[in-house]
């Protein structure tokens, strides 16, 4: 039995602000992941651990571990974790105190009420008081990181959030699918039409575009397998904002509070 134990599903950059604070608010932290994680804003995802064996990101290190005594010998270090294991076959081993569902995928994918004391999904597909005990609102306005109790989140409108009058625009999505080499890198001032990368299809080589002025924020990882139409980069207009590259967003830290709260106002009851 491992104390304070919680499991977030997801380690991309939402999960991550989410990870980082139940962290450093002195949880035992474990992520799930797929096997080859395909996260945009990569300088402030723990999924990057499971390539690269460990990521630090604003003073909090994440290992990957691939069992239970490095998953020990890791929270021993106060090291935050993340293992490969979709399917969350962990959490019937593990017997976390909370379950978060941090995947983001607009639906859920498994995650249910029953899967710990405390169960919590970020953003619409989940009904808090049916599917999960909460969810957490992730549209940027107003409600961002609200806790509901019953009920959903506001429904994907499938419309990035509006940045300097930007929405649309700031996203970069795969026109063909096959593996990507990267041209540019997160942190890279980019012109609209500029080439910021291409895609093998096997038969052609597809140039991949900049949509907009601005800093490439985000950039899928170099040598991953795409499928047409995934989300492969993201450009903020606020060129000078690039330390926003390297650290964890405002959205995320919200709804970060918002877990931390429905786990603290519920901790006692467990």
């Amino acid at each position: 039995m491992i104390d304070n134990l919680i499991i977030v599903r997801g380690a991309g950059d939402i999960a991550t602000g989410v990870i980082h604070k139940l962290h450093r608010c002195g949880f035992n932290v474990l992520a799930l992941e797929v096997k080859n994680p395909l996260s945009i804003r990569r300088k402030v995802c723990f999924s990057e651990a499971i390539y690269d064996g460990e990521v630090c990101i604003d003073n909090v290190t994440c290992k990957f571990v691939k069992n239970e005594q490095e998953l020990k010998d890791a929270f021993n270090l106060r090291n935050a974790c993340v293992a490969i294991d979709p399917k969350g076959d962990l959490i019937y081993k593990l017997k976390p105190k909370v379950v978060v569902d941090a995947i983001i995928a607009k639906k859920n994918i498994g995650t249910n009420i029953n899967m710990a004391p405390i169960t919590i999904g970020l953003g619409p597909g989940f009904f808090a008081g049916k599917d999960v005990d909460f969810v957490i609102e992730t549209m940027r306005g107003h409600n961002l990181g609200k806790i509901i109790d019953n009920g959903f989140a506001i429904k994907n409108t499938g419309i990035p959030g509006n940045i300097n009058g930007f929405s649309k625009e700031r996203v970069v999505y795969s026109k063909e699918s096959g593996i990507i080499k990267n041209i540019c890198d997160i942190g890279d001032i980019v012109k609209k039409n500029q080439v910021i990368a291409t895609i093998n299809t096997g038969n052609k080589y597809v140039e991949v575009l900049a949509t907009m002025d601005g800093l490439l924020r985000g950039m899928i990882r170099d040598g991953s397998n795409v499928s047409k139409n995934l989300k492969i980069a993201d450009i903020d207009p606020r060129v000078d904002e690039i330390k926003n590259c390297d650290t964890i967003s405002d959205k995320a830290r919200c709804v970060a509070g918002g877990v931390l709260e429905a786990i603290l106002m519920n901790w006692s009851d467990i």
